[in-house]
């Protein structure tokens, strides 16, 4: 295993015709350090962990991994509404390992160095954003949160330049693959219904197998695409996740969550919640998140009319009826959700009233997000600020006759809202802490976040310093993409 270091690389994508990606060697970098390794996610995948752990080069470019074939993907993508032609312009997929499991899982080096999609960009990336990364990445993971996962970061020893020099980091990402709608939508811009056909057949191939049979392979991904979507969102919305970066490039089609930029979580509850310092007109707001995933759900549509039906009017009534579905679809998803927040198992006619009047009041109030939920298991009534007054008292008096209706009985609904709602998320201010200090060379403080984030819904006394909402002087009002 040594000399392989248990990599088992099938290149599938390579095999794809080229006018979807570009054969593109990783840079080298001066001295690659290792600063976080995976070593669980390494052991699931079925590599030598020991070794790797002590071998940087192998997560910075300097080596090249036996049976890789580097490449740089190209895609398209709506950024904020605006279609451009893009590609990986600082991400080199080195290959798809196949892990002991069966499981096919693109190895990516991002911030790897110049690709024929850099754009006139540097092609690196700085410590800080690949930590982030890391760290919210694994915290979604622990979470129950699809999504793509870190295996290494690997200081470059290199400055990269934004608007002050920064310490260069080289991230390895995992993912069930890295096609997105904006690939998609790059295959539909070539206007070759060969590349089309291909493009659609190998996804349905890699995520959804059990319909590769379909009559209609076009309509069936795209419903396969829907469906994972919407479970996906609704997991957002769970947590108080918030994307930041929503744009079709950053849709993956196996419904993984992807691109952690300005992404952030939040403490006190508001629909209209932004961080991202870029997101001037809360395009991408906590509550903005299901209208512009169905609006993203749409440009994949577009890019599938043609394979879908020989007359465009009869694939665009089928892919408008799809789209037009999923508002009432994700609407069923969300209340089953806020329904395993609440311990409520059974149906009731008030419940979607029930769970909508406790977010106005915590909006009303600034009541934090994830304490206010996870200070309900047990049904004690909530105590201290902002819960001292009369509005909260009589909801949470409904909320107790709505539980003693319920069919099973009250320990049950506790231990449902133990698995629905999490005690420690990754909280912006102990995230903006721990890269600071990592940046100041003590890893410290990361790796005591990341220990306290896998195991999310553990038990925490009132006092932990990880479910401690920011004071004053902590709160963090904007994030950055790091591009």
């Amino acid at each position: 295993m040594s000399q392989s270091f248990g990599f088992q690389f099938d290149n599938s994508y390579s095999r794809l015709p080229e006018a979807l990606f570009s054969p593109c060697d990783p840079q080298a970098v001066s001295t690659p350090a290792m600063v976080l390794f995976n070593t669980a996610l390494a052991t699931e995948l079925g590599l030598d962990a020991p070794t790797l752990a002590q071998r940087p080069d192998c997560f910075s470019g300097n080596h090249q991994l036996p049976g890789s074939m580097p490449l740089a993907q190209a895609y398209a993508g709506h950024q904020f509404g605006r279609l451009t032609m893009l590609g990986d312009g600082r991400a080199i997929l080195l290959g798809e390992q196949i892990a002991p499991d069966g499981r096919r899982l693109d190895i990516q080096l991002k911030g790897a160095g110049r690709t024929p999609f850099s754009r006139g960009g540097d092609g690196r990336a700085a410590l800080g954003p690949m930590l982030r990364e890391y760290v919210i990445s694994e915290a979604m993971h622990a979470l129950g949160i699809p999504t793509t996962r870190s295996l290494a970061v690997v200081s470059s020893g290199e400055p990269v330049y934004r608007e002050q020099p920064l310490p260069g980091a080289v991230l390895t990402r995992v993912a069930a693959s890295h096609l997105r709608v904006g690939t998609f939508q790059y295959a539909a811009a070539q206007q070759d219904s060969a590349l089309m056909d291909t493009l659609i057949r190998y996804t349905l191939e890699r995520h959804y197998p059990e319909k590769q049979d379909s009559d209609n392979p076009a309509l069936a991904l795209l419903d396969a695409v829907i469906d994972k979507q919407i479970a996906l969102v609704t997991h957002w919305m769970r947590v108080g996740f918030i994307h930041g970066v929503l744009n079709t490039d950053n849709v993956t089609l196996s419904g993984e969550t992807i691109d952690y930029g300005p992404c952030a979580f939040m403490d006190q509850y508001d629909e209209n919640t932004v961080f991202s310092s870029i997101d001037q007109q809360g395009r991408y707001a906590y509550g903005s998140q299901p209208g512009i995933t169905q609006w993203n759900l749409g440009r994949f549509a577009e890019t599938l009319l043609t394979r879908m039906d020989d007359d465009v009017d009869s694939a665009v009534e089928i892919a408008t009826e799809r789209l037009k579905a999923f508002s009432a679809r994700y609407d069923a998803s969300w209340l089953a959700m806020m329904r395993s927040k609440l311990g409520l198992t059974g149906s009731d006619a008030g419940d979607e009233t029930l769970a909508k009047d406790l977010l106005a009041l915590m909006q009303l109030h600034k009541a934090d997000f994830t304490n206010t939920f996870r200070s309900l298991i047990g049904g004690k009534p909530l105590q201290g600020q902002p819960y001292d007054n009369d509005a909260f008292t009589a909801w949470h008096n409904r909320w107790l006759n709505r539980l003693d209706r319920d069919p099973q009985a009250h320990d049950h609904a506790w231990e449902l809202m133990r698995n629905s709602n999490p005690a420690v998320i990754p909280r912006n201010h102990q995230v903006e802490k721990a890269l600071r200090a990592a940046e100041d060379g003590d890893l410290s403080v990361v790796e005591s976040l990341l220990f306290a984030l896998a195991d999310p819904y553990a038990e925490r006394d009132s006092d932990d310093p990880y479910v401690q909402p920011p004071k004053e002087d902590e709160v963090v009002c904007a994030t950055f993409c790091g591009t």
